[in-house]
């Protein structure tokens, strides 16, 4: 071989050397930014996993709380109705007191008719506070708040006509509590 083919030899291991040195100092470098990059994401996925364990348990802990009060209302929510309730069981209280007091018989049935008086007034009261109203029993009979217990001939009614009410019928607002027990007339 000549003396130029060996020195081009030469060059080109020293250019294959410098190429496989800058190869791999390319990919030394290319390997420590991936390195960085994927720890760098694995730092930002775990707190990504972090805060939406907080959050979810945020979000069990109020679903539990609305659950608790949801429970707590539907267990109190009779609560105001119930302590409207004490004013007419007060005056019943009273009423058995009187009875124990030192009076003549008339006396006597006219303080505790007086005391039945104010109860039924105190629990009409707390019934209109509540929006309990009773049934009307007043002409026709309607099957959807009356509960036909008799039939009875009247020449004053017409046939279908409510004759006499027997047991009160309520509503609370629009809803029927109780129907009212009526006789009707029956021709």
């Amino acid at each position: 071989m000549s003396e130029e083919k060996k020195e081009e030899l030469q060059q080109e291991e020293v250019v294959n050397q410098e190429e496989t040195s800058t190869q791999e100092s390319s990919q030394e470098v290319k390997e420590e930014t991936i390195e960085s990059v994927k720890s760098e994401l694995e730092a930002k996925l775990k707190e990504a996993e972090d805060k939406y364990l907080r959050v979810h348990a945020d979000f069990e802990n109020i679903k539990k709380r609305l659950e608790k009060e949801k429970y707590q209302a539907i267990d109190y929510a009779s609560e105001k109705f119930a302590k409207d309730l004490l004013a007419p069981i007060d005056t019943l209280e009273m009423a058995l007191q009187s009875a124990n007091a030192d009076l003549s018989a008339d006396e006597l049935l006219a303080k505790l008719k007086e005391g039945i008086e104010l109860t039924i007034k105190n629990f009409n009261t707390v019934f209109e506070k509540h929006d309990i109203s009773a049934v009307e029993t007043d002409g026709e009979f309607d099957p959807n708040f009356h509960d036909a217990v008799m039939q009875v001939d009247s020449p004053e009614h017409e046939d279908g006509q409510i004759v006499q009410q027997l047991q009160k019928g309520y509503k609370f607002k629009e809803r029927l509590l109780r129907p009212a027990m009526v006789s009707i007339c029956k021709k």
